[in-house]
């Protein structure tokens, strides 16, 4: 077991900061709360102390230091609101504007630019010169998700660092010395599972994602933190969104998750949202096929057909498919709505893709992990096969299903063969699938994006998503649903309040008791340490 570092205490503008020794002098002070303008330095990427900017004066040294590259000791006084500071910052901005374009009114990062931000706070208001900027290439189409404008580049290769020391594929290199300099891709575009990232770490706009290119000022957009739900890693994200609608997914830091970063994948995968071909209405079985109907109308439809079945066959010919895509709390309430109708046999069908030893999971949803900790599933495929088995055989006749996940879990004869056979299906879910199109009641879903509640990560890290968007008016969200029908088949007259459903997880002896719902904070609370 290493020791832990030493404690140090160092003086910056005659305030005193404690800090472990050895850590580097810029990250404390970040830490501390001291505004420090940078460009080059990124906490998750390597030393490179190309951009000067956040030069100091320390005591004890001829000249101002980089903060980024020197590392604090006991006792080192330390100056930022200093003349000659001061004057060294004004003369590094004003060398990155020689050349750098005046088009903030049509770049995509105005408004969260660094070196606008930064030029107007510490920088010149006047320049001096007068020699034309020199011309580069402008919208380069480097990569399948990536432009680069590098006239904008101000040469920080953060973005060279990221491809060299994350993604490990070097696709960005910065060629020539000098004035000359120019950063573009070596011997292959950019395509890697994680580009869309350098335009994260770029602090100008240099580098930008063609799916948000020209799309939206920042300044309208509202940010909620959340998390992807595109695999179990359960990347933390912000969800950008402005008049109703997601316009971009960006990663969250959480260093015990996905540090800064995300796939592009995840980060792409929001459109389903506002689809246009998304079920937005209740759906009933009729004479000519399913026929739209109002929430009233179709949960007392489903709770009538769930409580006829049970009186004609019994609750064990009645068969559950919970969804890792629901929250814990819904999957809970879904677990008790299926069990108060005595279903015994409840699986879920998980899908699976690509993956790597990164941040990229195989199981292509976020609460997988949820799902089995509350005891919902059982088994190396969670039931699903059982399940399957059962249905062929006849002894399960009718299923409540959450999603589309389980047409994909089979071959589609077997699935199609199935649900053929059943005596009732009803459907909760995004799309009006026509494979689906033999269910009683087909209820639509809620999105990642609109409600609240919590993931359970492949770790067994529960996290916090948060509503972003506003569903339309009388909707019914997911735990909603299920709460209406427990109360409907079981006489009961419970709520569906996130707290509340916690706490009545927490009396179910599983491992969440242990994990206060107000305590899971921005970066979640671990099972194991519960």
């Amino acid at each position: 077991m290493s020791n832990p570092a030493k404690t140090v205490r160092i003086t910056v503008d005659n305030q005193v900061i404690e800090a472990p020794e050895g850590a580097t002098l810029l990250q404390v002070m970040l830490d501390a709360g001291l505004d420090i303008p940078h460009y080059c330095y990124h906490p998750k990427l390597s030393i490179d102390g190309s951009c000067r900017l956040c030069q100091v004066k320390i005591d004890g040294m001829p000249k101002l230091q980089i903060s980024c590259n020197t590392q604090v000791r006991d006792g080192m006084v330390v100056h930022v609101a200093d003349p000659e500071v001061e004057l060294t910052r004004r003369g590094v901005l004003e060398l990155l504007l020689l050349n750098h374009p005046l088009d903030c009114p049509i770049c995509d990062k105005a408004g969260e630019c660094w070196l606008q931000n930064f030029a107007m706070r510490f920088g010149a208001r006047h320049a001096r010169t007068i020699e034309p900027r020199r011309k580069h290439g402008k919208r380069m189409d480097i990569g399948e998700r990536i432009l680069l404008d590098q006239e904008r580049c101000i040469l920080c290769r953060r973005c060279v660092r990221f491809c060299r020391e994350v993604s490990k594929t070097g696709e960005l290199f910065v060629f020539n010395h000098g004035d000359h300099s120019l950063l573009d891709i070596y011997d292959r575009r950019l395509d890697n599972d994680y580009s869309m990232n350098v335009a994260d770490v770029c602090p100008v706009g240099a580098l930008e994602t063609k799916d948000f290119h020209h799309r939206m000022r920042v300044w309208f957009l509202e940010e909620t933190a959340s998390v992807c739900p595109s695999c179990s890693n359960g990347c933390n994200i912000m969800i950008s969104a402005a008049r109703g609608k997601i316009w971009r997914l960006t990663p969250r830091r959480n260093d015990e998750v996905n540090d800064t970063w995300m796939c592009d994948a995840g980060r792409l995968n929001y459109k389903f949202v506002g689809d246009a071909g998304r079920l937005v209405t209740p759906l009933v079985a009729g004479e000519g096929g399913p026929a739209p109907a109002n929430w009233d109308d179709a949960l007392q439809r489903a709770a009538g057909a769930i409580g006829d079945f049970v009186k004609r066959h019994g609750a064990k010919a009645l068969g559950g498919v919970a969804s890792p895509h629901l929250t814990n709390e819904e999957n809970f309430r879904c677990g008790e709505m299926l069990r108060a109708v005595g279903v015994e046999r409840i699986a879920m069908a998980v899908p699976r893709g690509k993956h790597d030893d990164f941040l990229i999971k195989a199981e292509k949803a976020a609460n997988a992990r949820g799902v089995r900790e509350l005891g919902l599933v059982a088994g190396p495929d969670d039931g699903l096969e059982e399940l399957l088995r059962a249905c062929e055989a006849g002894e399960i006749r009718g299923l409540y299903v959450c999603g589309g996940d389980l047409l994909e879990a089979a071959p589609a004869e077997r699935i199609d063969a199935i649900l053929g056979k059943l005596d009732l299906l009803i459907v909760q879910d995004l799309a009006a699938r026509p494979r689906f199109a033999r269910a009683a009641v087909t209820l639509p879903a809620t999105t990642f994006a609109e409600k609240d509640g919590t993931f359970t990560n492949h770790a067994g890290r529960v996290q916090r998503i948060r509503r972003a968007l506003a569903t339309p008016p009388g909707w019914r969200a997911d735990g909603e649903i299920f709460t209406t029908l427990l109360n409907t088949l079981a006489a009961r007259s419970e709520r569906f309040e996130i707290a509340a459903v916690w706490e009545a997880m927490s009396r179910d002896g599983g491992r969440f008791a242990a994990i206060a719902f107000d305590r899971i904070g921005p970066e979640g609370a671990p099972l194991d340490a519960a």
